[in-house]
């Protein structure tokens, strides 16, 4: 439309000169020219002019249009297509508190690229700074207790098979998620848009599918680690201490200590039932709503900012599951650690198991082959 716009411009100023040449000197040859440019700058029909005179006069030029779109308010045009709102084009005029009247869908817009966009690639940047910082100065935790020989179960397979059904879908959700969010800022100049474009369908597309198991595994996590996360003695002197991770030796806890606890009651089942919450909402699974633009919006809002700070949570989660305790990671791909790493890591739960308040083994024995001799009570 724009070229259209600047042609038709172009034409008229070469043809003024000639026009001026050949009218009479009380003749003011030019000014209904300019009276046209007007109107095609403008977008306003001359007065009296259809739609249908308008289209061949200005070709091209659909801003009266759009402007009756937009001044039409909450008018419903005839749509065949199910659903709520689906005969409306635009989002009708909203009024908020203390801002002037503005398009919702707008308004939705300038959110998420004004405030979910910058803020959460800075929170999720900073996380990562601070892991590789406290890596580099303080190394993995853990590992100066010589092993006993005597091994203790820490997970059982299901609770095991629960955590990596919860883990390997939610890394599924958290790349594609990015991907889609962040991807043209870091990923389309390098690949380009062909690329990005089938890569963004496919990680959609793995994301629709990740996202039901997510939320499945995720309610049997609650459900079966929620016993071994409400407080008891000791946290509040984990929390004080910092876990002991700045200082010369860790804070005794049990099973799971406080920063794990919190983890588990913020980052699983806050933000991760929000999370699946709306994203059941935005794939219209949840009954008794009609599933409006103002209700899919505020929806993928929540789901965004949940999802992002869920992820600056499991970051932490992740490192120190991986590099930043020794022998984290091996008690969860095998279930078993040393008496000596649950004394150093987990003093309270080590010890009861040694007066037989918990048993050592809680699921099937491990086969002699693997050498695991199971706690004794004392």
């Amino acid at each position: 439309m724009r070229i259209g716009l600047q042609s038709m411009l172009c034409a008229l100023a070469m043809a003024a000169p000639l026009a001026f040449a050949q009218a009479p000197q009380s003749a003011p040859a030019a000014k209904p020219q300019a009276a046209a440019s007007d109107d095609l700058v403008s977008g306003e029909a001359k007065p009296g002019e259809t739609n249908a005179e308008r289209s061949k006069s200005q070709p091209g030029n659909n801003a009266p249009f759009w402007r009756g779109v937009k001044n039409s308010g909450t008018q419903q045009g005839v749509t065949t297509l199910p659903g709520a709102e689906t005969g409306m084009l635009m989002q009708p005029i909203a009024d908020y508190p203390g801002v002037a009247p503005t398009n919702a869908g707008e308004a939705w817009r300038m959110v998420r690229n004004k405030i979910i966009i910058p803020y959460g690639a800075a929170l999720l940047g900073i996380m990562l700074l601070a892991v590789a910082i406290f890596y580099f100065t303080r190394g993995s935790l853990g590992g100066h207790s010589h092993g006993t020989g005597r091994k203790i179960e820490r997970f059982t397979p299901f609770e095991r098979a629960a955590h990596w059904t919860n883990a390997i879908t939610f890394v599924v959700l958290a790349l594609s998620g990015i991907v889609m969010a962040f991807g043209k800022f870091f990923l389309l100049p390098v690949i380009g848009s062909s690329l990005f474009g089938w890569l963004t369908y496919a990680l959609k597309t793995a994301h629709n599918f990740a996202g039901p198991v997510f939320a499945v595994s995720l309610v049997v996590v609650i459900a079966t680690f929620i016993k071994d996360n409400f407080p008891q003695r000791g946290d509040v002197e984990w929390m004080v201490k910092g876990g002991g991770m700045f200082g010369g030796q860790e804070v005794p806890s049990h099973r799971f200590n406080a920063g794990e606890k919190g983890l588990f009651w913020v980052g699983v089942f806050v933000l991760g039932l929000t999370v699946v919450a709306s994203g059941l909402f935005l794939d219209k699974l949840v009954p008794g709503f009609v599933y409006t633009r103002g209700e899919m919006q505020i929806a993928h809002m929540l789901h965004a900012a949940a999802a992002v700070m869920m992820m600056a949570a499991f970051i932490g989660h992740i490192y120190m599951g991986t590099l930043g305790m020794k022998g984290a990671f091996s008690a969860m791909r095998t279930g078993y650690v040393d008496e000596a790493w649950a004394r150093e890591h987990h003093a309270y739960w080590a010890d009861d198991i040694r007066a037989g308040k918990i048993p050592a083994q809680r699921s099937e024995p491990p086969s002699p082959a693997l050498g695991n001799k199971p706690v004794q009570p004392v």
